[in-house]
């Protein structure tokens, strides 16, 4: 992921934190979802992890919905949405496994990840 997309995912997770935290110790506020406090059992909020949180908004349709932000990664298969990402492309012709083999080694990118958080979308190859 690059620096932005990492931004834009601390800023959602920090909303997220925000609205389901306990209470904010600058207002004295709780987070709409806290009012009953910390306990999973009694609030029906079970704070995530960043980590955890990034997993839910891949995995979980709805939860990605209500947070706004979605994540898709999506693996660059063919020779051919490689070459692109590669400036020495002219010497590699056709769909070779070997050509793989080559592109890892010069560093090409094998996967795309797009996030999208209102309305905008930033993309970044791994």
């Amino acid at each position: 992921m690059n620096k932005e997309q990492q931004e834009l995912l601390d800023e959602v997770y920090e909303n997220y934190k925000r609205f389901t935290h306990s209470k904010n110790e600058k207002d004295g506020n709780y987070g709409e979802y806290s009012k009953w406090g910390d306990n999973p059992l009694i609030s029906g909020v079970q704070h995530l992890t960043k980590g955890t949180f990034i997993q839910m908004i891949k995995i979980d349709f709805e939860f990605s919905e209500r947070w706004g932000l979605k994540i898709e990664e999506r693996e660059l298969t063919t020779v051919r949405e490689r070459k692109k990402y590669d400036i020495h492309f002219d010497d590699l012709f056709g769909e070779y496994t070997d050509h793989h083999e080559t592109l890892d080694k010069r560093g090409v990118p094998r996967k795309l990840i797009t996030i999208t958080y209102n309305d905008k979308t930033i993309e970044s190859y791994e």
